[in-house]
């Protein structure tokens, strides 16, 4: 398969790209794949390109390669190209215009309707299927195999964004992409070749020093002036990459601060008992 290998950055490049200059940890231990990882980024604006032959076959079998709670695989994938069907889901996410640019758009499905099947199949009764245990694990399934393909996908010249925002309207993305119940969509990703007009720069993340804990959880003495350090590093990067001004606090603040913000997610849990869940 015909692709264009990434940039590979050296670590010290790489730490000071995601962290800040005066930020970055010291380097360690390094090579190509780290360096793949650390130079992710989120990206919204696609060309129409057609992916080569064999591409999403690929990145499923990186997806499966995932871990997987004790081998149940409650997962599924969608993997959508039809141009009325890519309108219609981002009309339900909030009108994202990249999930109709892209050549590829895949729906990430917690799905324990293959298991409900098996039992009904075999005649035996699933007695843990209704816990909201077994829909978490379903959930984290799909996310650590959305999350091989994406790394799949970036070693081989791709570009993607994750859309969280199916959640928003959960029963009419099922209906659209035909979901029995026992499935829920838990987010989308675009897959393509990137625009020129993407956003090319890597968005800084929190220090080490404020997400790290050693041996037990602590409160950074200093995870305020970290806090305002970090403001200031995302607020230079939107200014740099044409973005509202903002910071990581305000951002925190408007998203979390209003049930408004939820965007229709604050009825979940109903949503997720018309899909089938019971979640005891």
């Amino acid at each position: 398969m015909d692709s264009v290998q990434p940039n590979i950055l050296s670590a010290a490049d790489a730490l000071a790209l995601r962290y800040g200059a005066e930020g970055a940890p010291p380097a360690g231990p390094w090579n190509d794949h780290i360096a793949l990882l650390l130079s992710h980024r989120s990206v919204r604006a696609y060309r129409p390109d057609a992916l080569p032959d064999g591409t999403l076959e690929t990145l499923v079998a990186a997806a499966q390669s995932a871990a997987t709670s004790s081998n149940l695989q409650t997962w599924s994938v969608i993997a959508v190209t039809d141009p009325d069907r890519k309108a219609a889901l981002a009309r339900l996410a909030n009108n994202q215009k990249h999930i109709e640019q892209c050549p590829l758009f895949l729906v990430w499905v917690a799905d324990i309707s293959r298991n409900r099947r098996l039992a009904e199949q075999e005649g035996v009764t699933l007695e843990v299927l209704p816990y909201q245990e077994t829909f978490l694990v379903a959930a984290i399934d799909a996310t650590l195999a959305a999350q091989n393909a994406t790394v799949a996908a970036e070693s081989l010249g791709l570009s993607t964004v994750y859309i969280g925002a199916l959640r928003n309207q959960p029963t009419e993305v099922a209906a659209v992409v035909g979901l029995v119940p026992g499935t829920f969509a838990v987010f989308g990703m675009c897959v393509g070749y990137a625009s020129s007009a993407a956003d090319a720069e890597v968005k800084p993340r929190l220090p080490q020093a404020v997400v790290l804990h050693r041996e037990t959880y602590g409160v950074p003495l200093q995870e305020q002036a970290h806090r305002a350090a970090y403001d200031s590093l995302m607020g230079a990067f939107s200014t740099r990459n044409g973005m509202a001004a903002d910071t990581w606090t305000r951002r925190v603040i408007n998203r979390m601060g209003r049930i408004a913000a939820l965007s229709g997610r604050d009825r979940m849990v109903a949503a997720l008992h018309a899909l089938g869940f019971e979640l005891k």
